[in-house]
């Protein structure tokens, strides 16, 4: 079986920056175990797979694996989907997807990038000293939660997200996002993400991190605002907060086009 592929740097404005994600569209959903095995074989933060979706109003269903297990929702690797489909259809100047537990999301052209809406995850604060323990962190300004598995920590500042060292493998005991955040100077704010549990010790640029960021820092900044996700990497974002909407702003590069050979 031959799959198309595509690895595509996303939140980028150029090549070996922002986040990659692989992008293979499909006639029809494959084995569970089978889609994890490919993402393993991509061995990339996700992977993404897109299939034509039978629902009135959707273009096609996504889901999305990292090299450890199927997730809830995943920026990046929408946002890299959205990129394989409206880059390949001038027609187009947008595309919705279908998910399994993020409900509808839409990619759309926009100022020579894309904007991509996501739910709002309003986090709620939460006591999560062993986290905080295994991220290293001292003294935490403050501390939330999102039940779809995201602990968002706040720093006082941004020199402590840029220098943390955490400890991964008492962090991967926990099957979480942990995101470390902080007021910046050049953007608004500042963060970094962690994911462990899910093989990959620090994700590059993280869009669903920025969707339950979002609605805590609205709160003081305002609706409308930058952001800069500070791994090896970097990628830059606008972020914005429209109802139980977020709605993120970068841009896509494609580095690689090719064909998966499927046994």
């Amino acid at each position: 079986m031959r799959i198309p592929f595509a690895q595509i740097d996303a939140f980028a404005d150029t090549a070996f920056a922002g986040n990659p994600a692989a992008v293979m569209p499909l006639s029809a959903w494959l084995d569970d175990a089978v889609l994890l095995d490919i993402a393993q074989e991509n061995n990339l933060s996700e992977t993404a797979f897109i299939v034509p979706s039978a629902e009135e109003g959707v273009d096609f269903d996504l889901r999305w694996f990292t090299p450890g297990a199927e997730v809830a929702l995943c920026g990046h690797a929408t946002l890299a989907s959205g990129h394989f489909v409206l880059s390949s259809d001038s027609a187009r100047d947008r595309v919705r997807f279908a998910t399994r537990q993020a409900g509808i999301l839409e990619v759309a052209c926009a100022d020579g990038g894309y904007t991509l809406e996501l739910p709002a995850w309003a986090p709620a604060p939460k006591a999560m000293p062993e986290i905080v323990a295994a991220l290293t962190i001292d003294s935490p300004v403050e501390t939330l939660w999102h039940d779809k598995g995201y602990a968002l920590v706040i720093v006082e500042d941004e020199a402590i997200v840029r220098n943390l060292k955490p400890d991964f493998v008492a962090l991967a005991k926990f099957p979480i996002v942990a995101i470390v955040a902080a007021k910046g100077s050049a953007t608004a704010i500042v963060s970094r993400v962690f994911t462990p549990y899910y093989a990959i010790n620090e994700d590059p640029v993280t869009g669903s991190a920025h969707a339950v960021m979002v609605p805590y820092w609205a709160q003081t900044l305002g609706d409308s605002f930058t952001a800069f996700q500070a791994s090896a990497r970097g990628g830059r974002l606008t972020c914005r907060l429209e109802g139980d909407r977020v709605v993120l702003g970068g841009a896509c590069v494609t580095v690689i086009e090719g064909t998966f050979l499927l046994p």
